[in-house]
């Protein structure tokens, strides 16, 4: 029996035990999966058999639309109660997409510190380092001895994130360093925090934006990065875990909006919801695609006379739209991981404009063979053969320079590449094959 009929089971025999049983028993990513499938009305009871403890594991981890759905079937009271065992950047997620009133009232039944501190988790933008940060953290002062780190420690661990990165502040509350939990151990009592701290401590504003967060934390292999105002105080950390959700998102996005597709949607969504977002992706691919089309017009005649022309035009845009997307997919990576930009990497467009020309020849040869005996007739099979030569160079032209001139331009280079670079493999490869096909026209009659 699946997780999700044991746990309608449990709520509608009201079995209160079996119900705490799966909830303890499966870890509470699985039972919000499982919640998805739920109607309001078996919602509602589940969460009047559970404790506010657990229904805080659960809302943690699940998906914004049942979180939102939860929230909508309980009172102000009783979400301040489960919000108590959370964390205040989950806090801050989960109220950030209620509306203003409730968001207020449940604000305003809530211990005057812990608000402040969700408030000001509210003000930064969801996709920036202050958005994502949390601020359960253990910042202790530099003259502080072993003996009195350890005592700080047990005190302020169980309420904190994590323990094994200690921040290591100056007088003013600066940040000026960090220490490693196994050396504060290690280390003997009257040894000062001072003395065994890194120095050469990462940190990022919170302002920054969340991928710049995550291409750091990825690039030196850390545990968590401080997040720190102009004053370099720290205002809350980012830990591993939310960095690997950052990563899965941005990638998830990138995958998306290269088929033109929003990042929101998911299958299930309302079919007016997706022909909202897709639809206008694909009256731009139309344009581009009437585009292409007029190029074939202007060389109707000479398609007239060599009927075989129609059967090997797709061939060439294919081939290029196929390298291009290559190129394209490479780039946008190198993109995202901060490493290339057209300022210090446009040279690098000679390494595709090469690999074109190799690709191209491979490819056109054995293209150009087959037609040669498919069609007995040797200058068809020459003019695919340049044509598509001619058009891998102008998809590994396209394909690495477009996503470098959108970011430049700061637009997203993962949401119009795609519409750019196949309008340039299509035009430029029918007009190519068909030039050189009117050129040779008395050959291939």
């Amino acid at each position: 029996m699946e997780l999700n009929e044991m746990l309608l089971n449990a709520v509608e025999n009201k079995n209160v035990a079996e119900l705490k049983e799966l909830v303890g028993d499966h870890y509470p990513v699985d039972v919000a999966t499982a919640l998805f499938e739920f109607e309001d009305e078996e919602l509602a009871a589940l969460l009047n058999l559970l404790e506010a403890k657990e229904i805080a594991a659960i809302i943690e981890e699940a998906e914004e639309e049942l979180q939102q759905g939860m929230i909508g079937l309980l009172d102000s009271k009783k979400i301040v109660k489960f919000f108590s065992y959370m964390s205040p950047d989950d806090i801050a997620d989960i109220l950030g997409t209620i509306g203003v009133g409730q968001r207020k009232e449940i604000l305003g039944m809530m211990k005057k510190s812990d608000s402040n501190e969700i408030q000001m988790l509210l003000g930064y933008g969801p996709d920036t380092a202050g958005g994502i940060m949390t601020t359960k953290y253990i910042a202790l002062k530099s003259g502080l001895s072993m003996k009195d780190v350890l005592q700080e420690i047990r005190r302020i661990g169980p309420k904190t994130e994590i323990i094994e990165t200690i921040f290591v502040v100056d007088k003013a509350n600066e940040l000026i360093g960090s220490a490693d939990l196994r050396d504060i151990l290690a280390s003997a009592e009257d040894v000062s925090l001072e003395e065994i701290m890194n120095d050469n401590v990462l940190s990022v504003r919170p302002e920054t934006d969340q991928e710049e967060a995550s291409l750091i934390v990825s690039k030196y292999d850390l545990k968590v990065i401080p997040v720190v105002n102009r004053r370099n105080v720290i205002l809350g950390i980012i830990t591993i875990d939310d960095i690997i959700d950052v990563i899965v998102e941005e990638q998830t996005e990138d995958l998306l909006m290269l088929s033109g597709v929003s990042k929101d949607e998911k299958v299930g969504n309302k079919i007016s919801t997706s022909v909202v977002r897709r639809l206008p992706w694909l009256v731009i691919n139309l344009m581009t695609a009437f585009l292409a089309s007029f190029t074939v017009g202007m060389f109707e005649d000479v398609i007239i006379q060599v009927v075989a022309l129609a059967a090997a035009m797709p061939i060439v845009t294919g081939m290029g739209g196929n390298a291009g997307s290559q190129t394209l997919s490479v780039v946008i990576r190198s993109i995202a991981l901060g490493e290339v930009d057209i300022k210090n990497d446009w040279k690098y467009v000679f390494n595709e404009v090469g690999l074109g020309l190799i690709n191209g020849s491979v490819t056109g040869l054995i293209t150009g063979i087959i037609l040669y005996f498919r069609y007995d007739n040797f200058f068809l099979g020459l003019i695919i053969l340049i044509a598509m030569i001619g058009n891998l160079i102008i998809a590994g032209f396209f394909g690495f320079l477009i996503p470098l001139a959108l970011k430049k331009w700061d637009l997203d280079p993962a949401i119009s590449s795609s519409i750019f670079l196949t309008t340039a493999t299509d035009v430029f490869g029918f007009f190519l094959f068909l030039s050189l096909a009117k050129m040779f026209l008395p050959h291939l009659l």
